[in-house]
Parts: C-alpha cells; sequence; structure tokens
C-alpha cells in the first residue's frame, strides 16, 4: 500500500493539480522535508489538499499527512478507503470538539511517528474571494505538544477558482502557493495564533496576480 500510494501521488496527483493549477510556488525551501512538522495553509477549495501534496519533493511526500474532517471524508466506504489510504488523511471528528473527546489525538500521533501534519486552521472551505476567516486554535495545540516541530505558513491563492465550493468539477485556472519561515511555539498560544495569523497575512500579501483570468 506504501508503494501504491507514493506512485499514486507522483504519477496521478501531482500531474493533475499541475495540469489544473500551473502553480506558481515561491518559498519552497522552507518546506519541512521531514517531522514532526507542521503546515498550515489558508482553505477555500478541496484542491488545496492535492495542490500541497503535489509541491513537496518525492523523498518527503509520504510523511505529509493532511487533516480532514471524518465526517466528509469517511462518509462513504469507497471515499473513507481512498482518502485514509492514498491520500493519507489524519481524520479529525470536528463534529465533537467541545464534547471532551480528544479530537486530535490522531494528528497528535501521527507527529509522534515523524509526519509532517497539514492542517486548516480555518476549520472549513471558505469560498473564492480568498479571504481569510478566523483561526481556530488546534494548531497552537499541536504546537504546545509539540514545541520543537516548525508550523510553516503556506498561503494558496486561486484554489477557490479551480474548483468552488459546492462544486464537483474543477476548471484549469492559475494558483499561487507561497511558502513562508516557519513559525514556532513559544509558549502562549494567543501569542502563537497572533504570528500565525500575521504570517498568512504578510504571504497573502504578497501573493502575485494570477495568470489565467
Amino acid at each position: 500500500m506504501v508503494w501504491i500510494r507514493w506512485l499514486l501521488l507522483l504519477l496521478i496527483v501531482r500531474p493533475i493539480a499541475r495540469f489544473l493549477t500551473g502553480a506558481d510556488v515561491t518559498g519552497r525551501e522552507h518546506l519541512p522535508l521531514k517531522g514532526p512538522a507542521i503546515v498550515a495553509a489558508n482553505h477555500n477549495s478541496h484542491m488545496d489538499t492535492l495542490l500541497l501534496l503535489s509541491i513537496f519533493p518525492s523523498r518527503a511526500v509520504m510523511r505529509v499527512r493532511p487533516a480532514a474532517a471524518s465526517d466528509y471524508f469517511l462518509r462513504d466506504p469507497v471515499i473513507g478507503w481512498f482518502s485514509r489510504n492514498l491520500v493519507g488523511i489524519v481524520p479529525i471528528a470536528r463534529g465533537k470538539a467541545g464534547s471532551g473527546e480528544d479530537v486530535l489525538a490522531p494528528a497528535r500521533e501521527a507527529l509522534a511517528r515523524g509526519d509532517i501534519i497539514v492542517v486548516f486552521p480555518e476549520g472549513t472551505r471558505g469560498d473564492a474571494s480568498d479571504e481569510m476567516a478566523a483561526l481556530k486554535s488546534g494548531v497552537a495545540r499541536l504546537a504546545e505538544a509539540f514545541p520543537d516541530a516548525p508550523v510553516t505558513p503556506v498561503w494558496i491563492q486561486g484554489a477557490g477558482r479551480v474548483l468552488p465550493k459546492g462544486e464537483a468539477i474543477p476548471v484549469p485556472l492559475n494558483c499561487a502557493v507561497l511558502i513562508g519561515e516557519p513559525v514556532h511555539w513559544e509558549g502562549k498560544r494567543a501569542q502563537f495564533m497572533d504570528q500565525l495569523r500575521a504570517a498568512l497575512l504578510k504571504l497573502k500579501a504578497e501573493a502575485p496576480p494570477l495568470r489565467w483570468t
């Protein structure tokens, strides 16, 4: 199964993501190549996950595990098998947040194994406007649990145009991916969240004009 996932990501997911987005990637040198590490990105489309998986080098991509809502990606046996075994998601039961259940346990376990966790701190997809919603504190709790793990901010511009929320068929349009220098845990959740939000907004401000309008 490991080799099947590796081949799928390199031979199918990567070419499809590149064809659909023509992504201009800047700051690739900031991507973590080993874990434990956290990648925190804005979220406007399901294309975001495929795009992020496509930009990691082949030697690191098998360690990349996107955190994803279990109520959506495990709702069907076929989708669930594909999501777990080929995309490699870390399922998060977002509907149980606040119930006392440790919904971040799967992400912490993956980090403990040395994986690179991709999180979308907004918690759900926005629209095609590329406006960033309020960030949820789950990423800060992960950073607190693994204070030496770098948290790399990533801004994805334009993916909401390729596959808007509610749509099933993507349209090839240019995107941009900007990767910033890691944010590090310094002991306070509020301070960490402020730093992460500032880092994401800085990347957004630096995003180039999109081609193929």
